[in-house]
């Protein structure tokens, strides 16, 4: 009877670390989505590290900086200024003068391109005029409401025409965007502008490199 006993006990203790390991397998498992569940909300609700690979904010920001995109501006619907530095999608045409795009076809093309942001393309931009703003560019300055823009961030640069869109009223909802960058930026003078759904988040802080880490000048 012992020696049955002893049998009974030890196939029972392989079973029971058998169980355990599946058991803290799965633990895992749990863990490791509930964590990327998290990391996606807290990516898209609240703050965003990212890559800058463009050269249209020049010198404002650099090509290869890695900056922070606040999305509570989105999230919570927070006005948008003139001189806020903004990320948006790329619109995929332009009627009348705002950029439109393409709807999700159903939820996992809204998780993918929208959450995931997988293949989305963003451009980021400085707001120049917001709803029931006119914008004007002529003799290489930027007029809002009649009034010449103080652009100090460009350093004298000028503004050249480069679109259709040089003479435009903002409607409400929309920007008028524009880099720094002016002769190398395809901007609101182009595709027109933005609604403001459409905007990601307001950039304030670059992250890298560190020598250039804190907060940028909006103005």
């Amino acid at each position: 009877m012992k020696e049955v006993h002893a049998e009974t006990t030890e196939n029972g203790g392989a079973s029971i670390k058998e169980k355990s390991f599946f058991r803290e397998f799965f633990e895992w498992i749990v863990c490791f989505f509930i964590a990327f569940v998290i990391a996606v909300l807290v990516r898209y609700f609240l703050f965003t590290p990212t890559l800058v690979s463009q050269t249209s904010m020049i010198p404002t920001i650099l090509d290869g900086e890695r900056v922070l995109i606040n999305r509570t501006t989105r999230t919570f619907k927070l006005p948008l200024y003139r001189g806020d530095i903004v990320t948006f999608e790329k619109p995929a045409y332009t009627v009348d003068g705002l950029g439109t795009y393409n709807d999700a076809a159903n939820f996992w093309e809204f998780l993918k391109h929208d959450v995931l942001e997988i293949s989305k393309i963003s451009y980021i931009k400085r707001v120049i005029g917001v709803g029931k703003d006119h914008v004007e560019i002529k003799n290489g300055n930027v007029y809002v409401n009649g009034q010449k823009l103080s652009e100090v961030y460009l350093n004298g640069i000028e503004t050249p025409i480069t679109g259709d869109y040089y003479d435009i009223d903002v409607p409400e909802g929309y920007i008028f965007v524009m880099g720094d960058n002016r002769s190398g930026s395809s901007d609101s003078r182009e595709f027109g502008c933005i609604p403001l759904e459409k905007v990601e988040g307001r950039v304030k802080y670059r992250i890298w490199p560190l020598s250039r880490f804190g907060k940028i000048d909006a103005n």
